[in-house]
C-alpha cells in the first residue's frame, strides 16, 4: 500500500503523535518524562515551533504544534525523535537494541476554529481519561500542568493559541467529550483525515492531495466476498 500523502505547511495546527515500539514503556520514572521534556524545550527553541499543547503517556505522547514556515514540522519531529532515541538508550544503557518507536511520527492538520478546542482537549484530559490522575491539570506532564502549575520560565515553552480560550476551560476539559468527537478524532488518527469542518476538509483534502486518507482502511473487498 502507498504511503499516505503528508503535508508540512506553515500557520497550520498539526496534531502529532507516536507510540513506542511493541506499545512498550517509553516513560518509566520522572527521570524519563523530565528527559523528553528537556529535548521538547531544545526542539522549539531550535526551529523556533509554537507548541500549543502536549501530554505525555507512558508509551506514547501527543503534540499540538503550529509551524511558523513550510518545511519546518519534519525537520523539528525528525530532530526530536531522533534525538529522544539516541539520548533515551544512551540513559538506559541500551544503545544497538532496537527501535524505541514503533515508526515515523504520525501527523494530522487541525482546522482553527472549534474543533482546535476540541483537540486540544483531547490531547490534555488523555491522563485523566487513563485513569493516572483526576483532573487534567494535576498530570504533571502536560502542557495544562504547565500553564496552571507552572513556573514563568516553565511556561515560556508553550505559545498562545490560534483561538480564544474558552470561558472556564478547566472545568470544560475535565468534563467527558461527547462520543462524537471521540469517535471524529479517532477516525482522523486512524485514517490521517484532516479534522475539521466537511467544507474545510474537502478543500484541504483536494489542495494538498490527501484524497486517500477518505479510502478504507484495509484492504479492498474482492467480488463477491
Amino acid at each position: 500500500m502507498p504511503r499516505i500523502a503528508r503535508t508540512d505547511i506553515a500557520d497550520t495546527v498539526y496534531h502529532v503523535l507516536n507510540r513506542a515500539n511493541a506499545r512498550a514503556q517509553i516513560f518509566d520514572s520522572k527521570k524519563d518524562y523530565d528527559l523528553f521534556e528537556n529535548i521538547l524545550e531544545e526542539a522549539v527553541e531550535r526551529f523556533s515551533m509554537r507548541l500549543l499543547a502536549y501530554c505525555l503517556m507512558p508509551n506514547h505522547w501527543h503534540l499540538v504544534l503550529y509551524p511558523r514556515a513550510d518545511n519546518d514540522l519534519s525537520r523539528c519531529m525528525t530532530w526530536l525523535t531522533n534525538t529522544h532515541t539516541r539520548r533515551w538508550h544512551v540513559m538506559k544503557q541500551t544503545v544497538g537494541q532496537g527501535h524505541l518507536y514503533q515508526g515515523r511520527y504520525k501527523s494530522f492538520l487541525c482546522e482553527t476554529d472549534s474543533h482546535f478546542v476540541t483537540l486540544v482537549r483531547y490531547v490534555e484530559r488523555n491522563a485523566q481519561k487513563a485513569n493516572l490522575v483526576q483532573r487534567a491539570e494535576n498530570w504533571r506532564w502536560s502542557s495544562v500542568w504547565r500553564r496552571e502549575n507552572g513556573t514563568e520560565r516553565q511556561k515560556k515553552l508553550l505559545s498562545q493559541w490560534p483561538v480564544s480560550e474558552p470561558h472556564q476551560y478547566l472545568a470544560l476539559l475535565n468534563e467527558p467529550q461527547t462520543q462524537a468527537e471521540e469517535d471524529a478524532l479517532e477516525r482522523s488518527i486512524t485514517k490521517n483525515i484532516p479534522f475539521g469542518t466537511e467544507q474545510w476538509q474537502g478543500v484541504i483534502i483536494k489542495k494538498y492531495g490527501l484524497e486517500q486518507t477518505l479510502r478504507s482502511v484495509g484492504r479492498p473487498r474482492k467480488n463477491g466476498g
